[in-house]
């Protein structure tokens, strides 16, 4: 049986559990009571924004390992539960001698899995800012897109992502052009640069109160027209002679599968399913159309204070479903060297069934 008391370094969880967190600090929970072991640096900061109305105790140390020793030999904790796959071994093997460590991976995430109302609303608003981010980056890219390479696009989301550093970003943005597309966590390249008849894949996010948001769009560019949303139509293709090992005939094919993809997983998946079950709802899609060794990740992740947490929409997901999760479907297809398309968006899970947060 897992004790009520644990030991964690995660900022996220420190977030969750006290509304501040250090890179710098350990909370120990003893029963109903917190403890908040961090520096000089980090002590004013934590007296003023830990929640007040918590049992919490700052505790000001220039060794907080040895501090959070010195506390659970004070208080006689017999039990504490750690996280192993996030306690570093010098601190395991510190503390294994004065108390029974009870691993439990991931103990953290589970706590946060279901969203409260208030969570939601932070994630929809975070979400919001991000696809008007996605809009402000189409209309550049209609009008000086043309012939700017990956690199110089990747650091102009990013500008408008953090709109003049207002938002931290929820990750490094991936940006691919046509066959860099097919990498899915394609890095920019400066010597890849956008032409008529290119395909753009971005995919990006930026926290909004501490909250990550996260959205992939594949797009084409032509100077007719440019937009991010989901009703691409590559027969605009037929206008460009373009060199590449595709028509546009497969190119909308390929595209329109992982559409189908999408839009079957998040209209069929239910609560009480199991993270394996939604991955299926998209992956025999892309299976059936014969693309299926091309579809290289999980269907999805959990999102909120990390931008990947629990559930995980995956082939091994044995987590069920409930309302108030809040998860990414973004299936995608991509042929290595010649052309990728992701689509993602976020969902919560409402009355059984899933919303889409834009």
């Amino acid at each position: 049986m897992k004790s009520h008391n644990f030991i964690t370094r995660d900022e996220s969880a420190m977030y969750y559990e006290c509304g501040y967190s250090a890179d710098n600090a350990i909370l120990l929970r003893f029963g109903s009571e917190l403890k908040f072991i961090t520096d000089s640096r980090y002590a004013s900061e934590a007296r003023q924004l830990c929640k007040k109305n918590i049992a919490i105790e700052i505790i000001e140390s220039g060794n907080i390992q040895l501090e959070a020793i010195t506390q659970i030999q004070k208080h006689n904790i017999k039990y504490l539960q750690f996280d192993p796959t996030r306690m570093c071994v010098d601190e395991y093997f510190a503390i294994k001698d004065i108390t029974i460590l009870e691993p439990n991976p991931n103990f953290t995430q589970e706590k946060r899995m279901v969203k409260t109302d208030e969570e939601i609303m932070i994630l929809l608003e975070s979400q919001r800012l991000n696809l008007k981010a996605f809009d402000s980056f189409a209309k550049f890219i209609a009008q000086e897109g043309k012939e700017k390479d990956e690199k110089f696009l990747w650091y102009k989301i990013s500008d408008i992502l953090s709109n003049f550093g207002q938002f931290p970003l929820s990750f490094e943005p991936i940006i691919g052009i046509e066959s860099n597309a097919a990498k899915p966590h394609a890095l920019p390249s400066d010597r890849t640069f956008l032409q008529n008849g290119d395909t753009l894949l971005l995919d990006c996010g930026l926290k909004h109160k501490r909250y990550c948001s996260d959205c992939t769009r594949t797009a084409l560019f032509t100077d007719k027209d440019f937009t991010f949303n989901k009703n691409q139509d590559f027969s605009n293709l037929q206008s460009h002679k373009k060199d590449s090992p595709l028509s546009w005939q497969e190119k909308q094919k390929i595209y329109d599968i992982v559409r189908k993809a999408q839009m079957n997983a998040i209209q069929n998946l239910r609560s009480g399913m199991s993270g394996k079950e939604i991955d299926k709802l998209a992956r025999d899609v892309i299976e059936q159309s014969g693309y299926g060794k091309y579809f290289l990740h999980s269907t999805g992740h959990g999102i909120g204070l990390d931008i990947h947490e629990m559930p995980f929409i995956s082939k091994r997901s044995e987590t069920i479903i409930e309302d108030g999760m809040v998860f990414s479907i973004e299936p995608g297809i991509y042929l290595e060297n010649v052309f990728g398309v992701r689509i993602e968006d976020l969902v919560v899970v409402k009355n059984g069934r899933a919303e889409i947060l834009q």
